[in-house]
């Protein structure tokens, strides 16, 4: 059985909004050592603390296991040398306590961190290439298109907020990216599902396909 990874605490070194609907977290200190390179797109949870909790009431609270509100993120990008991650949190609203948390984070803010797993997209050995992807998934899907060989070729299809929450991938020059525009996120969208029923699939050659965000929506795909 794999030992599970130690819980850190982690300190926030810079916050900003990237697009209207999407905050970049910066993390650095030391507490990050020891985590290996190359986990960028990897799976990570954070436990984050409650309104007003200071440092060491958090600090305790881990050590004593008392349920704090805990979700999944994906590592954006990792500096090693540096000890400074990024992680992009979707900017929900004030309802949830990850969204509310990273609306308000600053310099000096913290949360609990463990992991992160192995990047969920390691081999590219396809011809062709399906990525899809809402919000909440967008950082693991852009970093699957970074990852990829520049000559592959294939369609990325993001489901976003609003026109402004478009962003710049680096994607190799065969890839299509298509963003499509759902401005109210409460409600499942068969939008994804409709474009890809309509695209040309390539015939007799080999398709990988790296899909992710809401339950409904993926199962739909």
């Amino acid at each position: 059985m794999l030992k599970r990874p130690e819980a850190r605490i982690i300190r926030v070194k810079k916050a900003y909004y990237l697009t209207p609907n999407m905050i970049r977290v910066t993390f650095s200190g030391p507490e990050l050592k020891g985590i290996p390179s190359g986990r960028e797109g990897g799976n990570c949870k954070l436990t984050i603390p409650f309104d007003g909790q200071n440092y060491q009431a958090f600090v305790e609270q881990m050590q004593q296991g008392k349920k704090l509100p805990v979700r999944t993120y994906t590592v954006r990008a990792y500096r090693e040398k540096k000890l400074e991650m990024d992680i992009d949190f979707v900017a929900h609203g004030t309802e949830g306590p990850a969204s509310r948390w990273a609306m308000t984070a600053k310099p000096g803010s913290f949360c609990g961190f463990r992991g992160p797993s192995t990047a969920k997209v390691t081999h590219f050995e396809s011809d062709w290439y399906v990525i899809a992807a809402d919000m909440s998934a967008l950082p693991l899907a852009v970093v699957t298109l970074e990852s990829m060989p520049r000559d592959a070729k294939g369609v990325a299809v993001f489901e976003v907020a609003t026109e402004a929450d478009k962003q710049l991938i680096n994607a190799p020059k065969g890839v299509g990216i298509y963003w499509l525009i759902n401005a109210n996120s409460h409600v499942q969208s068969h939008k994804q599902e409709v474009f890809i029923r309509k695209l040309k699939w390539p015939i007799k050659r080999r398709v990988q396909a790296c899909v992710a965000g809401e339950s409904g929506v993926i199962k739909s795909l």
